[in-house]
C-alpha cells in the first residue's frame, strides 16, 4: 500500500516561511515521482512543484517556492518562502512512478493534505 504522509502546514504572517514535508513509502518502483499541489474551496487542484527521485532541485512553478529531495528518507520538501495570503490553501503531495507530470489526475496517490494559512 502507498502511503504519503504530508505535514509542515500552519498560520505564518504574510512574508514568513513554511516548510513542508512528504515521506512516502509502498511504491514498488524507484523510478517515481512526487509532486505538490494545492488546493482552495471550488477550484481544482492547483500545480504547484514537482521532482523526480534523485533528481535534484524540483521544477517549481513559483520562484518563492523550493522542492527538495532526501532520498535516503524517501522524502521531500517544500520550502516556501515570503508566503503571501494567496497561498492559503491545503497542499497535498501526490507521487506517482515515472515522470513528473503537471496534472492532478495523473497521480493515483496522494496524502492527506496539510493546511497552510498566510494571515494579512
Amino acid at each position: 500500500e502507498v502511503q504519503l504522509a504530508g505535514v509542515g502546514g500552519g498560520l505564518v504572517q504574510a512574508g514568513g516561511s513554511l516548510r513542508l514535508s512528504c515521506a512516502v513509502s509502498g511504491l514498488t518502483s524507484d523510478d517515481y515521482a512526487i509532486a505538490w499541489f494545492r488546493r482552495v474551496p471550488f477550484k481544482e487542484r492547483e500545480y504547484v512543484s514537482c521532482i523526480r527521485r534523485g533528481g535534484g532541485i524540483g521544477n517549481t512553478d513559483e520562484a518563492r517556492f523550493t522542492m527538495s529531495s532526501d532520498n535516503a528518507r524517501n522524502t521531500v520538501y517544500l520550502e516556501m518562502n515570503s508566503l503571501k495570503p494567496e497561498d492559503t490553501a491545503v497542499y497535498y503531495c501526490a507521487a506517482e512512478i515515472g515522470k513528473c507530470v503537471r496534472f492532478a489526475s495523473w497521480y493515483d496517490n496522494w496524502g492527506q493534505g496539510t493546511l497552510v494559512t498566510v494571515s494579512s
